[in-house]
């Protein structure tokens, strides 16, 4: 019991005397690379930190423990930012090649308003269509393994997303007729 009231009287202590450090560290470290801000960091390893502070196993070297714990935290939400980052990559890739498959293949890539107004155009269709869409061009499912989780025919899901294309086709020529 003594040792658990012990290391959280030495964790309290060190994150009293060096919270500015810490803070300090942090911000060194993500350089604007983040959505974070380097107190929030802090504040969730200490939170982590604080949590753990019952554990039986005392922490011998609180510094080194705390400063490894902000790197590591740094770490895990870089790779988490770099993987939603290469999925928005990704996404802007379908649709582009979404778009594409509309207007048949082409030198001029769509602008960042065609793609915007494709974005909309498929968050407009009725849910079927729109759940076509997003399974077969942004999801990569087959239409077979649609078949088989939903029991719709794969004839039926064909004619959905024809549908589907043929809707946003219109949708986007009546909008580009406006203002392209």
């Amino acid at each position: 019991m003594s040792t658990e009231v012990d290391s959280y009287n030495k964790l309290t202590t060190f994150f009293s005397e060096e919270y500015r450090s810490l803070r300090a560290y942090a911000q060194s470290r993500i350089d604007n690379t983040t959505d974070r801000d380097a107190e929030d960091i802090v504040q969730d390893v200490a939170l982590n930190i604080f949590s753990r502070a019952d554990s039986s196993v005392p922490i011998e070297n609180i510094a080194g423990f705390v400063y490894r714990s902000i790197r590591n935290k740094i770490v895990d939400i870089m790779r988490t930012r770099k993987i939603s980052l290469e999925d928005e990559d990704e996404a802007e890739r379908q649709l582009n090649q979404l778009g594409e498959e509309l207007y048949g293949e082409s030198d001029e890539l769509f602008s960042e308003e065609m793609t915007s107004d494709l974005k909309k155009a498929i968050q407009e269709l009725k849910e079927p269509y729109r759940d076509i869409i997003i399974a077969i061009d942004f999801e990569d499912y087959s239409y077979r393994e649609i078949a088989a989780q939903t029991g719709i025919p794969e004839g039926t899901l064909m004619s959905r997303r024809h549908r589907a294309l043929s809707l946003l086709y219109r949708a986007l020529e009546n909008k580009k007729n406006r203002t392209y």
